[in-house]
C-alpha cells in the first residue's frame, strides 16, 4: 500500500514537471517563431529593396562596385541571421534542460505540504487516534484538506471510544444476569429431595453454557481494555517463566490429548516490559489454542528468542495442511478453520492475543506450515534494562 502511495506521488509530481516544461516549450517555440519571422521578413525586404539609380557621371565600375556592396550586405545579415536563429535553438535546447529541472524542483515544492500531511495522517492509527495533523499556515487548499482530515479523526474517535465503552459496559451488565442464572442452577440441583437425572444433566450442559457465555464476555472486556489502552500493574517480566507456567498450569489437558512439547532452552533471557496480566493471559490462549486445535497423540514445539530489540514467542503444532487465507484471518474475532474447530472455544482467542500485543508495541502472525499444522509467531520490543524479575 505504501508503495503505491509513493508511486502516485512521484507520478503527479512527474505530471507537474511535464506539464510546466511543455508550457515553457510552447513559450519558447512561439518566441522563436516570432524573431524567425522577423528575421525572414527583415532579409526579403533587404533583398527586394531596389537599387538607387545612378548619380551622374558615376562609371560602371562603380556601379559594379556598389553592386559588389549590396551583396554582400545581404549575404552577412543572411549570415547574421541563420546564427541567430540556431544561437536561439541551442539557448531553447538549454533552457528546456534547465525548465525540467526547475519544474521538478517546484513541484516537489508544491507536493510538499501534501506530502507532510500524507506522512502524518499514516502515522495515526485506531491507538492514537487523539493526534491531529494541525497543518499550519495560510487559510489555502491544503490547509482545508488538513483541518478536514481532523474533523473526520475527530468523529473516528467518538465513534470508537463509544464502541469500546459500549462493548465494556455490555460486558459488565451482562454479568449479573449469568450469574443469577448459575446461582438458580445451583439452588434447583441442592434441594434435599431427590433431583432427577435428567435435571442434573441439563444443569450440567447448562453451566457448561454458561461458562462459555462469561469467557466470551471476558474475551470482551480484554478486547476493549487493550484496544482503549488501558494496561494494568505495567511492570517488567521475564518471558521464559511465563510460557513455562502456562504449560505446567495445563499439563492434565496435555497429558489427556497424548501430546508432545518441546521446550526451547535459553527463555529466561527475553524480559518484556507491560501489563503482566495481558501479557500472562496472552501466552495462556495461545497455549491453549495449540492443545485444543491438536488431534490426540500430536506435538507442540515452543521457542522464545530475542532477535535484537525484538523477542519473538514462536508456538508449532502438527495437523493437517491449513488454508494460508483462512490461517490469515484467524487473528479477526470469531474466525475458526474447518468444522472441527467449530463451537471450540469462544473464537476470541488468537484476537485477543493481536490485541495485547498490538498494546505492547508488537504484533501477531499466523503461518500455515508447509508441511501441515499452524505456526504462531509473537514478536515483541525486549526490554533492556537490567535487573528483570521472573
Amino acid at each position: 500500500m505504501r508503495m503505491r502511495l509513493g508511486l502516485s506521488r512521484r507520478t503527479v509530481r512527474s505530471r507537474f514537471t511535464a506539464l510546466y516544461g511543455a508550457v515553457f516549450l510552447l513559450s519558447g517555440g512561439g518566441l522563436l517563431a516570432i524573431v524567425a519571422v522577423m528575421v525572414s521578413g527583415g532579409t526579403r525586404t533587404s533583398e527586394a529593396a531596389p537599387a538607387r539609380p545612378p548619380a551622374s557621371g558615376w562609371t560602371a565600375e562603380s556601379q559594379t562596385r556598389i553592386h559588389q556592396l549590396q551583396d554582400q550586405l545581404a549575404q552577412v545579415h543572411a549570415a547574421q541571421s541563420r546564427q541567430l536563429l540556431t544561437a536561439s535553438l541551442i539557448a531553447l535546447g538549454v533552457m528546456a534542460v534547465a525548465s525540467v529541472v526547475l519544474g521538478r524542483l517546484v513541484a516537489g515544492r508544491v507536493l510538499r505540504p501534501l506530502r507532510t500531511v500524507t506522512a502524518a495522517t499514516r502515522r495515526i492509527t485506531a491507538e492514537n487516534l487523539h493526534e491531529r495533523l494541525a497543518v499550519p499556515g495560510p487559510a489555502d487548499e491544503v490547509k482545508d484538506l488538513a483541518d478536514t482530515i481532523d474533523e473526520l479523526l475527530e468523529r473516528l474517535e467518538g465513534a470508537f471510544a463509544a464502541q469500546r465503552r459500549f462493548v465494556a459496559d455490555a460486558s459488565h451488565e451482562l454479568r449479573t444476569p449469568l450469574a443469577t442464572m448459575r446461582a438458580s442452577l445451583d439452588v434447583a440441583v441442592a434441594k434435599p429431595e431427590p433431583v432427577p437425572a435428567q435435571t442434573t444433566a441439563l444443569a450440567g450442559r447448562l453451566r457448561t453454557e454458561l461458562d462459555q457465555v462469561d469467557r466470551l464476555l471476558e474475551g470482551f472486556l480484554v478486547l476493549a481494555r487493550t484496544q482503549h489502552g488501558d494496561l494494568p500493574d505495567h511492570t517488567t517480566l521475564s518471558l521464559g517463566p511465563v510460557v513455562s507456567e502456562a504449560l505446567a498450569a495445563r499439563a492434565a489437558d496435555i497429558a489427556a490429548k497424548g501430546l508432545t512439547v518441546d521446550e526451547t532452552a535459553g527463555r529466561d533471557d527475553v524480559p518484556l516490559r507491560g501489563s503482566r496480566t495481558l501479557l500472562r493471559r496472552m501466552v495462556d490462549n495461545v497455549i491453549d489454542n495449540a492443545i485444543a486445535h491438536n488431534h490426540d497423540g500430536g506435538w507442540i514445539r515452543v521457542a522464545t528468542e530475542a532477535d535484537g530489540a525484538t523477542a519473538h514467542l514462536v508456538v508449532d503444532t502438527g495437523g493437517p495442511v491449513l488454508d494460508a487465507r483462512q490461517v490469515a484471518e484467524l487473528a479477526q474475532p470469531f474466525r475458526r478453520l474447518g468444522a472441527d474447530r467449530t463451537g471450540s472455544g469462544s473464537g476470541l482467542g488468537l484476537s485477543i492475543v493481536a490485541s495485547i500485543a498490538a498494546a505492547h508495541g508488537g504484533e501477531l502472525d499466523l503461518r500455515a506450515r508447509p508441511e501441515g499444522g499452524l505456526r504462531v509467531r509473537i514478536s515483541l520490543p525486549v526490554h533492556t534494562a537490567a535487573g528483570v524479575p521472573s
